[in-house]
């Protein structure tokens, strides 16, 4: 998905949206990795599996441009995160030590450097599936990625921030659905993924019943909400506030990368 680094990026002071707030949001720094690490903890499960579907597509697009083949990628992406949840690697996760994204991809690249060797898919993953990764969707999109000469790590950083933007986009689609606002989701997103299908202001206010500048209203809104959502993503793997801005900055930088390589 194409998301524009411009509409993205809306002011940072936030209005009551009575349309897609259904509660404020609450700074959780760091809170899905110590989750995830403490096996006793009641929400490790779930928060695992949260880092699991921000993570896995990064990863695996990282091994795929290294290139392995899309069977042993999956198999070694499979195996990391049976290691993270099984041998307690997330203890060395550490906010003084950098961030989050930096640690996983260095503990990834020591894997597969311990697994050069060991070509036999079944003595690696021994047939486990510890979530229903969809591999299939997976490889799709890696052959959607640009051909250019990007590095592997730069490949890491790219789907990680747009992983983090799909999933605020997607969390924004079921707030307006729940509240029986998904055709009026549907006519603004355009102005948040400048994917070219934004209609003029004036065009959506007659075909939604509403003023242009009510319209207008709703735009500030959902790119409000939007803004939230991604901040709220970035939070649980960061320790301060400061960090949420540095990270939105090396999101949209890779964003940006992205865009420029794409017009070439």
């Amino acid at each position: 998905m194409s998301t524009s680094t411009h509409d993205a990026s809306p002011e940072t002071t936030s209005s009551a949206n009575e349309t897609t707030r259904p509660s404020a949001f609450v700074t959780t720094h760091w809170s899905v990795v110590v989750s995830a690490r403490e096996k006793d903890s009641p929400s490790n499960r779930e928060a695992f599996e949260t880092l699991c579907r921000t993570y896995w597509y990064p990863l695996y697009a990282f091994v795929r441009r290294q290139g392995r083949s899309p069977h042993d990628a999956q198999d070694l992406t499979q195996e990391f995160f049976a290691r993270l949840l099984e041998k307690d690697y997330l203890q060395a996760a550490d906010p003084k030590r950098g961030k989050f994204r930096s640690f996983l991809l260095t503990a990834f690249k020591h894997f597969l450097a311990k697994e050069h060797d060991r070509a036999n898919a079944e003595k690696r993953g021994g047939g486990r599936h510890i979530l229903p990764l969809d591999f299939q969707a997976g490889e799709h999109r890696y052959h959607l990625e640009p051909a250019d000469q990007a590095t592997a790590d730069t490949i890491y950083e790219r789907r990680w921030a747009l992983t983090l933007l799909e999933q605020a986009l997607t969390q924004l689609r079921m707030e307006f659905t729940g509240a029986g606002k998904q055709q009026l989701f549907e006519k603004l997103k355009g102005t948040l993924t400048g994917d070219g299908s934004a209609e003029p202001y004036a065009q959506i206010a007659i075909e939604l019943a509403m003023s242009e500048q009510a319209v207008k209203v709703a735009v500030h809104r959902l790119r409000q909400r939007y803004k939230e959502l991604l901040r709220a993503e970035i939070a649980q793997t960061v320790a301060t506030t400061e960090e949420i801005d540095d990270e939105l900055r090396d999101l949209f930088s890779a964003v940006r990368s992205q865009k420029s390589q794409n017009r070439k």
